[in-house]
């Protein structure tokens, strides 16, 4: 198939040992964000249903169902459609507790969500994933193109997050004063992985990125802002608290991009618009989640 697009034809340098690296960070990251996790969480959401219920909603339904239907009219090249949608798919990124509790939200409502995103996206992330992508057109077409096995991302997925929230869980619960010191240190370091991972990502192919920023920059700030939307609407028709509208908003917007390049890179062989648009997403939801927060910080 001849690219439609210059985007859809481009591959992003990325050797074994990179990955091995970059799935290696995300595995400390997702252990980081376990460590503040306890059954408590957990039993939260059965006390308090309608907020957590919303959430998921938001999350993963009315998240990857605006994601398509925003590709459908804006057509960008299947290959940024596709990491639309496969940011779309993935659960909600760890920065999300600190900024709900910045923007005086529902922090046990945050933790709860993050809680149950993290640990359902080993089954949610393909299934959205590989549903709305074949949903699309363009992006069906793509999919088969490169002959992606669905079965092979559900273990990949089961891995990266399923092991270590498991071992962060299990920190927790037997290791209590271990796990508040060291989440400590994983919160901030987390997001300096994340970073390092996408200059690492895009240090071989600065130019690309460079040349396509223009256009990234437009399609993100759509689907970030599309993403913001979903759950603040979702909050205010559901007749939430305020405190629960912020986190649904913060929940809805912060997605684990991280996930995302890993998938990436290691099932699609780092096509250009999938890594571009996933990466450039990653850094853009810190900047309008932080100035949100900031914003409803000040304003309440």
């Amino acid at each position: 198939m001849t690219p439609a697009n210059p985007l859809d034809a481009i591959r992003l340098n990325f050797s074994p040992n990179d990955l091995l690296l970059l799935n290696l960070a995300l595995a400390l990251i997702m252990y980081g964000v376990a460590l503040d996790l306890r059954w408590a969480d957990f039993r939260y959401l059965a006390r308090n249903p309608k907020g957590f219920i919303l959430g998921v909603f938001s999350q993963f339904l009315l998240l990857p169902f605006l994601t398509w239907a925003l590709v459908s009219v804006i057509d960008p090249p299947p290959s940024v459609a596709l990491g639309m949608i496969l940011v779309a798919a993935c659960p909600g990124g760890n920065v999300s507790n600190f900024l709900t509790n910045l923007t005086k939200g529902n922090t046990a409502l945050s933790v709860s969500l993050t809680a149950f995103s993290s640990v359902s996206a080993i089954v949610l992330t393909p299934l959205n994933f590989s549903l709305w992508a074949g949903l699309y057109a363009p992006t069906a077409g793509l999919l088969k193109e490169i002959e992606l096995n669905i079965s092979e991302v559900f273990f990949t997925v089961a891995v990266i997050l399923g092991i270590p929230l498991i071992l962060g869980i299990l920190t927790r619960q037997f290791f209590d004063s271990i796990a508040t010191q060291a989440s400590k240190i994983l919160k901030p370091l987390s997001i300096l992985i994340f970073a390092a991972f996408v200059v690492l990502a895009f240090s071989g192919n600065f130019d690309l990125f460079v040349k396509y920023i223009g256009q990234i920059f437009l399609w993100v700030l759509a689907h970030n802002l599309i993403a913001l939307s979903a759950g603040f609407l979702t909050g205010k028709l559901g007749k939430l608290p305020l405190a629960d509208v912020k986190t649904l908003t913060i929940e809805t917007g912060i997605q684990n991009s991280g996930l995302g390049l890993v998938l990436i890179f290691t099932y699609f062989e780092g096509l250009g618009g999938m890594a571009i648009i996933t990466a450039w997403w990653g850094i853009w939801h810190l900047i309008s989640g932080m100035s949100i927060a900031t914003f409803w910080k000040k304003l309440t």
